[in-house]
């Protein structure tokens, strides 16, 4: 009645046999649920055409978020977050696993997420989170509870570091039953949604920052050629992954796992994320890109 007919409160609830302070309630509380949303219109913007030409150059799904020329790396991952909230809140649903890589990005989706009331369904982390200086276990937690929370979904932690010390270490590991069920759940994932690590610049990406990686590691990486990383799976310019020599020890997905998932979101913000993004992309592990529209035309520019 107040969306698509636009009747007045007063009216509404002399109609249902309501206040008016009820009438508004209901409308608060139809926006807060996500039974409403509301969507702006914006004007001048450049996104309409870069999504288009996205899609058709890496042949993925683009959402390019308008933001003005003169906003902060913050802003634009903000809206970034925003957009990509909607969208897994859109195509997640009952009786479907949805895999979250954690990461600077996906926190700032989690704080985002629309509540919405699931059955059968549940989250599970795509890589470990332990590290040597602090156990980066409760941030990972709080980040795959919240999505969890969210959708009333069955949450599946991942016990185990971010990359191990040892190759064989790994490959014991994965024969253990506890490691092995999550495993399974992530190879029933419907949906994955990860960012893109930046090996430096701009918002630093949280594995680079957090003590994930000591010096020497990082000098490898440069060394090797990384330019950034997909689940802590480490990443050339050209997409190739399998001889970096901190993937075997790293415990996320690689692109080829990625494959077997349906639908991959890569949510992307920020000048620093370009060059490890066309990385990704050459990898073909995205199927479904939301990016702020500044980071967009540097990519389609480049």
């Amino acid at each position: 009645m107040y969306y698509l007919q636009d009747l007045k409160m007063e009216v509404i609830a002399r109609h249902l046999g309501t206040s008016r302070s009820t009438v508004s309630r209901l409308i608060k509380r139809a926006r807060e649920t996500g039974l409403v949303e509301i969507t702006l219109r914006p004007g001048r913007t450049r996104a309409p055409g870069l999504r288009q030409t996205i899609a058709r150059r890496y042949g993925i799904e683009a959402y390019v978020t308008p933001v003005a020329d003169s906003a902060t790396e913050i802003e634009r991952l903000d809206q970034v977050a925003i957009t990509t909230a909607k969208l897994i809140g859109t195509w997640f649903d009952s009786d479907m696993v949805l895999g979250i890589a954690w990461g600077t990005t996906l926190a700032a989706v989690g704080r985002r997420l629309t509540p919405k009331a699931t059955r059968g369904s549940a989250v599970v982390q795509l890589n470990g989170a332990a590290n040597t200086r602090t156990s980066g276990i409760e941030y990972a937690s709080d980040l795959i509870t919240g999505f969890g929370a969210a959708f009333d979904a069955t949450v599946h932690h991942f016990p185990v570091p971010a990359f191990f010390d040892y190759p064989e270490t790994k490959a014991a590991m994965w024969r253990e039953r506890s490691v092995r069920r999550v495993l399974d759940v992530q190879r029933r994932a419907d949906i994955a949604l990860f960012g893109v690590g930046a090996v430096g610049g701009g918002l630093p990406s949280h594995v680079y920052s957090a003590g994930y990686l000591d010096a020497e590691d990082v000098a490898l990486l440069h060394d090797e050629g990384v330019v950034g990383d997909v689940c802590t799976v480490f990443l050339r310019a050209d997409g190739s992954y399998e001889d970096v020599a901190l993937n075997a020890r790293a415990t996320g997905p690689t692109p080829v796992e990625l494959h077997r998932i349906p639908r991959r979101v890569c949510a992307v913000a920020g000048d620093n994320k370009v060059v490890p993004l066309r990385a990704a992309l050459a990898a073909g592990v995205v199927t479904d890109l939301v990016v702020d529209e500044l980071t967009a035309e540097a990519l389609v520019e480049g």
